[in-house]
C-alpha cells in the first residue's frame, strides 16, 4: 500500500486535480498499479475529483488487498450484468454485490433475463464478459438527481432498479456506466476504471433467489462468479475448489452414515445419526469440561417465548425477517427463539448482583431457530435448527479486558485441540454511516474498542481493523480458522452489546453502594455445533482424529474360526480401554473388509488369525500408514487410549 500527502499550493488549488494525478505526483508506481484510490479514508475512482483542497491524504488501493479485490469483484459483477443484458436484451437487473467472506463465490448478480438462464449458458456470458473486457471500457460515474435517476431506469423498465433508488438515494444519487455497452447501473462504488483491468474470472453456477430475499417478490436467477488479480490465483482457487468438492461435508456424511436432511420433514433440519451422533457428543462433552474449568456455568433455557420479550429485545423490529412467524395459545402469542441472549438476561435479572459477583459468566448448548429462504440453506453451514455454544458474560469496566483476553484464549485453546493451527483476526469497529444507529456514547465504544485492542495486543495477535463493520450495539473480534486445504472460516465471536443491557435495565450494585450498568458480552466459540461439524468433516476429510472418531477400531478375523477371538478381543477394548469397537466377521476376503474399513475412515483395523489367538496378539493397521506392527492387545489398548485421553490430532 503506497500512502503519502499531498499539499495542494496555489498554482493547483484553482483547478480541479484527479485522484490519479494526485497519485501520478507521489508515486508513479502505486498510480499505475492502484485500482481505486483511498482520500482521507473512503475509497473512491481514479477520476475522482479534489477541487480547492487545503490538503488531501491520498493512498493507493492496490491488487493484493482486501480493499482492491472488494473492487475488483463488485467491477466483475457488474462486467457481468453488461454481458448478460447484451445477450438478452430486456434483462431486468437486480444487485451485484462482490463476496469476500464466502469460500465459494466471489460475487454474484441477481437478474430476471429474457428467458430462463441455464449453467449451458455459463461459458457463453463468460465469453461475452471477456470480449467486454478486452475492448478497455470505461467505467464512469455520474452524478444526477435521484428524480434523474428513477426517470432513467423507469424509461429502462427497471422497476427493481427504481425501487432500490426510491428507498436508498438521497438528493443526489451516483451511477456507473460501462462506456460502449447497455449498462447503467445505480451504485455507490467505487470501480476500477477500464474493464481490461479484469483478466482473471470465473462463472460458476447458476441458482435461484427472490427479491430482496422475499418469497412474496418477483422471482430472479443467480449468477455467482469469482475473480482475482491473476490468473495464477484463479487457477489456484480452482484447484482448491476441486479439492473442496472432494472434502464436501454433505456428500460425506451421506457415505459416512453421520447425519442428514429429509425433506418429508423440512428443509434446513438436521438428523444426527449414532455416528454423527458420536463425534457431536465428544464435542459437547469437551467444550462442557472446558467451560467447567474456565468458571462458566452451565444453564438450559427454554425454545420459546412470549412475542413481547422479542418486541423488548429488538428482535422483533431488527431480526423479524429472520424469525417464525408467531403461533398463538390461550390468547398469549409465543415465538421461538433466534438466539438465546434475552433468557440469559433473564436468569441474571431473576435476582440483584454485587460488583463482588461479576464477572459472571453463562453458557448454554442451546438450539435456535431461524426463518432462512431455501436458496440459502448449504448442508450444516446454514440451516434452519441449529445449537449454539453461547455464552454471556456480565462483567464491570474493571474487569472487561481480563475477560476478552480469556475469551481469546479460550477459542485458541478450542481450535488447536481439534486440529486448526492457523487464525485470521478482524477486529470491526463503528464506522462514520450514521444510519446504522450505533447506540451506546463515543465514550462507551473509545472504551470497548480499547478492551478489544488490549487484549489481542496482550496475545501480541496481529488483526485487521474493519471500519464500519460492528453490529450497531457494539464492537467485536471475529476469529477465522484455516482449514486442511486453506480455506477461512468464521466461526468465533466475541461481541460487545450496549442494547440488551439498556432494554432489558440491567443492573449490579458498584462499590459506590449505587446501581450501574453491567458491561455484556456476547461470546460463541464453535459457532455453531452444525456448522462447526461441517467444518470439521470436511477439514479432516471425514478422517477424524482418534479421540473425535464415531468407531475407534475394527477387529477383522481372518477366517470364521477366529470370529470368537476377535469378539473376546473387541470387548477386552470396550471393557477395559473404553474404545468404540466393531467387528466384521462377513465372510468375506481380507482385502474386501480392508477396503471397507478404509471407505469408512475407522482410524485402527486389528487383523487377527491363528497366530494372533494363540499368541494372544492383533496385527495392526493404521488407516494411513497400514501395517504398524503386532502387539498386544494390553499394548494396543493402552496406546489407544492415550490417544483418546491426550486429544491427539495424529495417531502417532
Amino acid at each position: 500500500m503506497s500512502e503519502a500527502s499531498l499539499e495542494i499550493t496555489d498554482s493547483t488549488s484553482g483547478g480541479a486535480v484527479t485522484v490519479a494525478e494526485v497519485l501520478k505526483r507521489l508515486d508513479r508506481v502505486a498510480a499505475k498499479r492502484a485500482l481505486v484510490g483511498r482520500v482521507d479514508g473512503r475509497e473512491v475512482d481514479l477520476d475522482f475529483v479534489l477541487e480547492d483542497a487545503a490538503k488531501v491524504r491520498v493512498e493507493a488501493v492496490l491488487p493484493g488487498t482486501s480493499e482492491g479485490l472488494y473492487v475488483l469483484r463488485h467491477s466483475t459483477a457488474h462486467l457481468l450484468a453488461a454481458a448478460v443484458l447484451d445477450l438478452f436484451p430486456g434483462t431486468k437487473l437486480g444487485i451485484g454485490p462482490p463476496l469476500l467472506d464466502d469460500a465459494r463465490y466471489g460475487f454474484y448478480y441477481d437478474v430476471i433475463a429474457s428467458r430462463t438462464l441455464t449453467d449451458a449458458d455459463l461459458p457463453v456470458i463468460e465469453k461475452k464478459m471477456r470480449d467486454i473486457a478486452k475492448r478497455n471500457l470505461k467505467y464512469r460515474r455520474d452524478e444526477i438527481s435521484k428524480q434523474e435517476a428513477i426517470r432513467i431506469f423507469s424509461e429502462r423498465d427497471e422497476p427493481l432498479k427504481v425501487e432500490l433508488i426510491e428507498e436508498k438515494g438521497g438528493a443526489t444519487v451516483s451511477v456507473y456506466y460501462i462506456d460502449g455497452t447497455p449498462f447503467i447501473d445505480f451504485c455507490v462504488g467505487p470501480h476500477v476504471a477500464n474493464s481490461n483491468r479484469l483478466k482473471a474470472f470465473k462463472l460458476l453456477v447458476i441458482s435461484g433467489a427472490y427479491w430482496k430475499g422475499d418469497q412474496e417478490r418477483p422471482q430472479m436467477q443467480r449468477i455467482y462468479g469469482t475473480a482475482f488479480f491473476t490468473q495464477e490465483e484463479l487457477d489456484a482457487w480452482t484447484k482448491q475448489r476441486e479439492e473442496a468438492e472432494r472434502r464436501d461435508h454433505r456428500r460425506l456424511g451421506k457415505e459416512l452414515d453421520l447425519f442428514s436432511i429429509q425433506e418429508a420433514y423440512g428443509q434446513g433440519l438436521i438428523f444426527w445419526h449414532p455416528k454423527g451422533g458420536a463425534i457431536r457428543r465428544r464435542m459437547e462433552d469437551y467444550l462442557r469440561d472446558q467451560l467447567t474449568k474456565r468458571g462458566y456455568g452451565l444453564v438450559f433455557t427454554p425454545h420459546i417465548a412470549r412475542r413481547e420479550l422479542w418486541q423488548q429485545s429488538g428482535h422483533e423490529e431488527n431480526y423479524a425477517d429472520s424469525m417464525f412467524a408467531p403461533t398463538e395459545f390461550e390468547g398469549t402469542e409465543f415465538r421461538l427463539k433466534p438466539m438465546n441472549c434475552p433468557f440469559h438476561i433473564g436468569i441474571y435479572k431473576s435476582h440483584q448482583h454485587s460488583y463482588r459477583e461479576l464477572p459472571i459468566r453463562y453458557a448454554e448448548l442451546g438450539t435456535v431457530y431461524r426463518a432462512e429462504l431455501s436458496g440459502t440453506l448449504h448442508g450444516l453451514l446454514r440451516v434452519r435448527g441449529f445449537t449454539q455454544d453461547d455464552a454471556h458474560i456480565f462483567c464491570t469496566p474493571e474487569t472487561v479486558k481480563g475477560e476478552i483476553v480469556d475469551c481469546v484464549d479460550f477459542a485458541y485453546d478450542m481450535f488447536r485441540t481439534f486440529g486448526f493451527e492457523k487464525f485470521k483476526v478482524e477486529l470491526s469497529v463503528k464506522g462514520d454511516d450514521a444510519t446504522k444507529g450505533y447506540l451506546g456514547s463515543d465514550e462507551d465504544w473509545e472504551q470497548a474498542e480499547s478492551a478489544l485492542i488490549e487484549a489481542l495486543n496482550e496475545r501480541a495477535i496481529s488483526y485487521d481493523r474493519i471500519e464500519g463493520e460492528a453490529a450497531f450495539y457494539g464492537p467485536k473480534i471475529d476469529i477465522k480458522v484455516e482449514d486442511a486445504i486453506g480455506r477461512l472460516w468464521q466461526l468465533t465471536t466475541v461481541q460487545f452489546d450496549f442494547n440488551l443491557p439498556e432494554r432489558f435495565d440491567l443492573e449490579y450494585i458498584a462499590e459506590d453502594g449505587k446501581a450501574h450498568r453491567p458491561i455484556m458480552i456476547h461470546r460463541a466459540l464453535f459457532g455453531s455445533v452444525e456448522r462447526f461439524f461441517g467444518v470439521l468433516i470436511e477439514h479432516y476429510m471425514g478422517a477424524f482424529p482418534m479421540w473425535l472418531a464415531p468407531v475407534h477400531v475394527v477387529v477383522l478375523p481372518i477366517t470364521d474360526r477366529i470370529n470368537d477371538y476377535a469378539e473376546t478381543v473387541a470387548q477386552t477394548l470396550r471393557d477395559e480401554y473404553g474404545l468404540i469397537v466393531e467387528v466384521n466377521t462377513r465372510s468375506e476376503k481380507m482385502g474386501a473388509k480392508i477396503r471397507d474399513a478404509q471407505l469408512q475412515k475407522i482410524p485402527f483395523m486389528l487383523v487377527v488369525g491363528d497366530k494372533e489367538k494363540d499368541e494372544a496378539t492383533v496385527a495392526v493397521r493404521e488407516r494411513s500408514k497400514g501395517d504398524t506392527g503386532v502387539m498386544s492387545v494390553r499394548e494396543f489398548g493402552e496406546m489407544a487410549r492415550k490417544l483418546i485421553e491426550t486429544r491427539a490430532v495424529n495417531n502417532g
